[in-house]
């Protein structure tokens, strides 16, 4: 389950954005290139991968990413059994690459995950590996953890096994130009097998009490010179293949928790107070939240291709604060469940772009084989929750101050405007300080009046600062 946010620049390059990111580098002090002795080494590893000796390339997988994407963790392909359906999912094979101990391995140990900007990533792995010789490229014979889950008319999975192979992807498809070959009823027979899995398995979810948060892309563009911040809402077909890396996260999981041994993405229950202000920011947007609708039944309520309801979407990711991982070996963790998906779940699918990925498939492959954990996995286990929170406190920091810097850019032409929103947040040390959500564009942002702010209250505030070089906006009441 991502909650990943991606900004994209129309046009890319334009110079107050080319320079924010760059002071953005520069604050958090980020890397920008890999140390020559860890290029080095990957090269040295991309020529030498370790090859399974098991070969499914007879297997007419294929990969769906966003388009230009080359960084490909998974391949897919799906089809219709006699009981129900099977599922084949490939995942990138980086231990085929990557030793316990070596410059890639270390440096992937420091980064801990890629980090996404303005049209721009930070990655993980180097290029050699991520976007090539370790990547599901097409046409190409690569080292890959194959999962084959057997699912029941239901969607219910009832058979589960991972182990090493040769995969061979047949296709590089973007999820823009399969969702239009869908729609135009052109599309091949295994999208509509697809879509079956996928809504089956969002009934299980529902039937859980479980909820996705998919979020969406955010793109700032130059319309009549003017800029615009809007929000991309997700295709269908996203959902549907994302309910496949959530179906593995979870087979992965129930494989860990069986065996007491593994590490878990988890997520406590929300906070009653986010709620509350998740309630508030939908009547600042004029989205209908019933007073007997809970949560998960307010975000199934949501239509993605509706601007406002993909800002509201965005205003959602406050529940899932708390999120942390929990490695264990022995004894189960007091919070096992992911609260948002009402399951025990992990992550698993992307070890391109996330280290703890490689260890929970590591971990799957020696349970499905019945044989012990590696130890070099092993012993890196209770040290990969630290790991990981460090590297997801850097990746919301950065998401942050790009969104920051997109708002200001955007805003910055527009100062003295004045618009309608509403008082989401009061700060406990100073009532006449706190937090505004404006309507149009759905921009939340800090708020200060001459008085106490009315939580929850619409208001009219006019625009004081956008500052792009040190991203901050900033309202004022007005009148």
């Amino acid at each position: 389950m991502s909650t990943t946010r991606r900004i994209h620049l129309r046009p890319a390059g334009e110079p107050a954005l080319v320079q924010g990111m760059r002071a953005i580098h520069d604050d958090l002090k980020l890397p920008s290139a890999f140390p020559p002795e860890v290029e080095a080494a990957a090269a040295r590893a991309a020529a030498n991968p370790r090859w399974p000796e098991l070969d499914r390339s007879d297997i007419a997988l294929v990969t769906i990413d966003p388009a230009g994407a080359l960084d490909l963790d998974q391949a897919l392909h799906v089809e219709r059994t006699a009981g129900g359906y099977r599922v084949h999912y490939a995942i990138a094979d980086v231990a085929a690459f990557v030793s316990a101990g070596d410059p890639v391995d270390l440096e992937a140990n420091r980064r801990g995950e890629t980090l996404y900007g303005a049209d721009a990533k930070i990655p993980l792995h180097p290029k050699v590996l991520s976007e090539d010789a370790a990547s599901l490229l097409p046409d190409q014979l690569r080292p890959a953890l194959l999962w084959t889950i057997e699912l029941d008319r239901t969607g219910e999975s009832v058979a589960v096994d991972v182990r090493r192979a040769k995969v061979r992807s047949r296709a590089r498809l973007d999820y823009a130009g399969v969702q239009q070959r869908i729609d135009a009823g052109a599309a091949e027979p295994m999208w509509t097998v697809l879509r079956e899995i996928g809504e089956l398995r969002r009934q299980r979810e529902f039937d859980r009490g479980g909820v996705s948060l998919p979020l969406p892309e955010q793109e700032i563009s130059v319309v009549d010179g003017r800029w615009k911040l809007a929000f991309r809402a997700r295709l269908p077909i996203e959902d549907w293949n994302e309910q496949l890396s959530l179906l593995v996260g979870m087979a992965a999981a129930g494989l860990m928790v069986q065996a007491r041994v593994g590490v878990l993405r988890t997520l406590p229950p929300p906070d009653p107070r986010a709620i509350e202000r998740l309630r508030v920011t939908a009547r600042v947007l004029r989205i209908a939240w019933p007073s007997g609708l809970d949560y998960p039944g307010f975000i199934r309520s949501l239509d993605p291709s509706n601007d406002v309801h993909v800002a509201m979407l965005t205003a959602c990711t406050t529940v899932l604060r708390g999120a942390g991982y929990a490695a264990f070996d022995g004894t189960l963790p007091a919070q096992s469940l992911h609260s948002a998906l009402a399951a025990q779940y992990t992550h698993a699918t992307a070890p391109l772009r996330r280290l703890v990925d490689r260890y929970t498939g590591e971990v799957c492959l020696a349970l499905c084989a019945k044989q012990p954990v590696p130890t070099w996995a092993l012993t890196a286990l209770p040290g990969l929750p630290a790991t990981m929170q460090a590297s997801g406190h850097r990746a919301n920091q950065y998401e942050n101050a790009v969104l920051s810097l997109a708002e200001a850019v955007a805003l910055a032409p527009r100062l003295g405007e004045v618009f309608d929103g509403a008082i989401v947040e009061v700060a406990r040390d100073d009532p006449a300080r706190g937090v505004v959500i404006v309507r149009d564009p759905a921009v939340e942002a800090g708020v200060t009046g001459g008085r106490s702010l009315p939580l929850g209250a619409d208001v009219k505030v006019s625009l004081v600062e956008a500052d792009p070089l040190r991203r901050v906006t900033r309202f004022e009441l007005a009148g």
